[in-house]
Order: structure tokens, then C-alpha cells, then sequence
């Protein structure tokens, strides 16, 4: 798309649940675009870490309660309705149709001429899952409003983040030998979130959507099963699946939350609605947006994979940590999108340069806060043929990307304020330790001790979980005593 079309002066686009999934994907897609772009959300706060939260204009108001929805859609033309209910438990499907009945009526009373709504794939005429049902019945009452509708239909999104793919990460990094219900052979058409939004963001600027139901998905039509099995080939793992006749979807979300972070309230709608074949049918999709070219399955897990990276996390810590009670010091544990985050945070009574320099002096002959654990497990290490201490750290007191410290390189440097290192220690998955200081007041410093951990399959939940009571000792101590250092200085 052509940016010099979409002038500031445009009318802004109003994007629904754009603390969602996929809302949080269009939102910045738009914003590059050359859109005006204004959400509307239940609690703005939750937008504080978003970066393009200051592109945006923001209302509050809640689908739920039609008196907020009016200022939100005055002077929008093109609104994107991306609500979902069903994290409210048993009652989500008739929270979502009145959630929609009230949108409708709420664009009734505005200018709107358009909305794009992201609705789910499947066949109206078979025995659709309550979860599928919902979504289509959703789109039926926005229609009923009157509006122009593009209404697109699409099966398991993947990317990182999106509940159903890390449904299928977890369950393939965790489990060798999986014990397989029926609809682990049910067909689907999985599609990359990058294409998800290219389809919506594409559909303001082309007249051929518009009223019309677009079914959506990519270059591949598998089963689940062969969604797990190129997920684990894609990752390097061997994994086998065993069918068994009998395990109801009741059984099988108790098991997916027993074996992954995905809460049973998520996992059975979703697993519900596994047993439904969900492909694409009628192929609009090809004949209006010609330029879109779906990926493949194994392409867009490797982009999902891609996203293993800190940098691609900031968002999530920050949302998560915002309310730590840090008085003194805090710590903060999660699991998030295949990555294991560790954060501990404490205020130091000394100046920022200060503390910048204690954590970047660390390693070589400086050696380690809890320097006797660091040096057992660099024996270790070497014992298992890893390169253990023998890369020292460089002379100069300055360090820089790409310099060693001992077993761990550094790879990223905000001066004065940001050390990252990754560890290149032998380890099942990916490891990397962070120091960031900030301001706190005249003469205080906050100081951010940040471990993050990608374990790749089994024997990396089992190497986090079985060190984890050792290496807890040594994070506490070892932002202790780079405090202690700081202020004895």
C-alpha cells in the first residue's frame, strides 16, 4: 500500500480489542500505513507500554456499555470490531452477541459506513463447537446493524502469542509421546498472523470485500497432528503421537492445563471446536486481494519461533511488573510465548553511572557475584564439553556487543543504562541475563535483574524446574550484592 494515500487528515479508524491479539498486531500495521488510528479500550493503562500508545487517539468504553460506544465511533468511517468474550468463562457465547447486538446499534447512530470484523472459520451447516457458532453468530449481528460488513473467517492463527498456537507449542515441546484424541485428525487450514493483517489492513482499500463473508487461510490444509509434527521438526525435536479412540474435550483441556500455561477456562472452548473441520471453502479470499500470497505452515512457525528473542518481550515484562511493589526490592516470575522470564528488581542508594559500572565490570578476573556457584557450574559445563571460563572478558573496562564474558557473550548495550548477555554455556534451549538501572529519586537507582529462558522441548522444562532452587539462591544474591557494591561506593 501506497503511505502518500493516507493523509493525516483522513478520518480516523476505529479499532475494537486492540489489547487482544490481533488488535495489538493491526494497531502499529495501520499506524505504518498512514492511518489515523483511534481504540477503544475497558482500561487504558493497559496501553501505557504499548510503543505506539502516544500515535493514538484513546477511548475509553466497553462494548457492554452502549453509553460509551457513540464518542468512540463519531467522525470513524471504517471500524474494526475484534471483541472476544471468551476468557469470561461459561457464558462468553451470549456475552458476545450482546456485545455485538450493542456495537450494531451503536453504529446505527453514527457515520460509520463500514466495519471489518475477524470472525472463525467453519462450515454453518454441520455441528459447529459453541466457540465457532459464537464467532459466526457474532457477524450475523453486526450485519443485522445494517452496515457494510467484511466479515473474514479464519482457523488456528500462528504467531506467538496467539492462544491456539501456543496451545500446539506447549503440548509439542513438553510432551515426546502424545496420547492423541480424535480430533487431533480433524483438518485445518492454519494461516500466519502477518497474513491476518495484510487481509485486514488491505480490506479498507478494496471495494470487492466489502459486504461480503471471506474465507481465509494458508498455503496448507493438515491436521492437528501434522500441525505438531512440523512444529517439532521445525524446532529439531522427535516426537510421537499414539491415536486412542476415546478422550473427550473435558478430559483433553484438563490435560492441556495441566501440561501447559494455557488455563482450562481457554482450553476447552478451544479444544471443542478442534473436532470441527475448519478449511476454507469458498476462495473469494484469492479473487479480491490478488497481491496476498499465504505462507505455509512450516514458514510461519518459523516466524513464530523468530520471536524467541528479549527484545520481543519488553512489552509483556513491562505490563506485567508495572504494579511490583518495589520499596525495597520485588521479583517477578511468568511464562510467556515460550520464553521462561525472571525479573527482580530492588533500590539501590547510589547513582545510576554507578551501578552501570558495577554490572558491566563483572566476569574474567572480577569474577562473579556468587562467584564459587559461577566457577561449579563453569566446571560443569566443561565437563559436558562446554567452553566453561576460559574466554575471560577483555581488558579494557569498556565492553562492547560482541565481547566474551567468561561463558557468556554480550549482545546487546544501552551506555549508562543496559548490559544483555547470552549465555553460550551447554544448556537445553536458549539463555540470556540482563542488568538495566534507571533513575529512582535523587541519588537512587533502580536496578533490574533479568533472567530469560527458552528451554527447548522436555529436557529444558526439566533442567529450568530441576536448577531452579540453586539458581533462585544465585539471582537473589547476586542483585544483593551488585547493590551492596554500588551503594559501598
Amino acid at each position: 500500500m501506497d503511505n502518500t494515500t493516507h493523509s493525516s487528515s483522513t478520518k480516523p479508524i476505529l479499532v475494537t480489542g486492540a489489547t487482544g491479539y490481533v488488535g495489538g498486531n493491526l494497531v502499529p500495521r495501520l499506524l505504518k500505513e498512514g492511518y489515523r488510528v483511534r481504540v477503544l479500550v475497558r482500561d487504558p493503562k493497559q496501553l501505557r507500554v504499548k510503543n505506539w500508545n502516544g500515535d493514538v487517539d484513546v477511548f475509553k468504553g466497553n462494548v457492554l456499555e452502549p453509553a460509551t460506544l457513540v464518542p468512540a465511533l463519531s467522525g470513524v468511517e471504517v471500524a474494526y470490531y475484534l471483541i472476544h468474550s471468551i476468557i469470561s468463562g461459561e457464558n462468553f457465547a451470549e456475552m458476545d452477541i450482546a456485545a455485538a447486538r450493542n456495537f450494531g446499534e451503536a453504529v446505527k447512530q453514527t457515520e460509520v459506513k463500514r466495519v471489518i470484523y475477524l470472525g472463525g472459520l467453519g462450515d454453518p451447516e454441520t455441528n459447529l463447537s459453541k466457540h465457532l457458532r459464537s464467532r459466526q453468530e457474532t457477524g450475523d449481528i453486526l450485519r443485522q446493524s445494517g452496515v457494510c460488513l467484511t466479515e473474514f473467517r479464519a482457523a488456528v492463527i500462528v504467531g506467538a502469542g496467539s492462544i491456539s498456537f501456543e496451545m500446539i507449542r506447549y503440548l509439542t515441546e513438553r510432551i515426546p509421546i502424545m496420547i492423541c484424541p480424535r480430533w487431533v485428525r480433524s483438518k485445518v487450514q492454519p494461516i500466519a498472523i502477518d497474513d491476518v493483517i495484510e487481509y485486514l489492513v488491505s480490506a479498507i482499500q478494496n471495494p470487492h470485500s466489502s459486504g461480503q463473508i471471506i474465507e481465509i487461510g494458508g498455503a496448507d490444509v493438515l491436521t492437528y497432528g501434522d500441525m505438531m509434527k512440523l512444529y517439532a521438526r521445525v524446532r529439531g525435536l522427535r516426537r510421537w503421537l499414539l491415536n486412542v479412540p476415546v478422550l473427550t474435550p473435558r478430559l483433553s483441556s484438563y490435560w492441556v492445563h495441566w501440561v501447559t500455561p494455557v488455563s482450562a477456562a481457554f482450553a476447552r472452548p478451544l479444544i471443542e471446536g478442534l473436532r470441527n473441520e475448519v478449511v476454507v471453502r469458498d476462495h473469494k479470499a484469492s479473487e479480491f486481494f490478488l497481491q496476498i500470497e499465504p505462507s505455509t505452515y512450516e514458514s510461519a512457525v518459523h516466524s513464530a519461533l523468530s520471536q524467541l528473542d528479549p527484545d520481543r518481550f519488553e512489552d509483556i515484562i513491562n505490563q506485567l511488573t508495572s504494579t511490583m511493589d518495589i520499596v525495597n526490592s520485588a521479583n517477578f516470575k511468568t511464562i510467556r510465548n515460550g520464553m521462561i522470564i525472571e525479573v527482580r528488581r530492588c533500590i539501590v542508594h547510589s547513582k545510576t553511572s554507578t551501578v552501570y559500572s558495577i554490572f558491566t565490570d563483572i566476569g574474567g578476573p572480577n569474577g562473579w557475584p556468587c562467584n564459587w556457584a559461577w566457577r561449579l557450574r563453569a566446571l560443569f559445563d566443561r565437563v559436558i564439553g562446554g567452553v566453561g571460563m576460559r574466554k575471560g572478558r577483555p581488558d579494557p573496562a569498556e565492553i562492547a556487543v560482541g565481547d566474551a564474558l567468561d561463558f557468556f557473550r554480550v549482545v546487546k548495550i544501552q551506555t549508562g543504562r543496559l548490559m544483555r548477555l547470552k549465555a553460550e554455556m551447554k544448556l537445553p534451549g536458549d539463555g540470556w541475563l540482563q542488568f538495566e538501572v534507571t533513575p529512582h529519586g535523587e541519588d537512587r537507582a533502580q536496578l533490574t535483574q533479568t533472567v530469560f529462558f527458552a528451554p527447548k522441548g522436555l529436557p529444558g522444562i526439566v533442567y529450568w524446574y530441576l536448577l531452579y532452587p540453586l539458581h533462585s539462591l544465585i539471582f537473589c544474591k547476586m542483585i544483593k550484592r551488585l547493590a551492596q557494591r554500588s551503594e559501598q561506593i
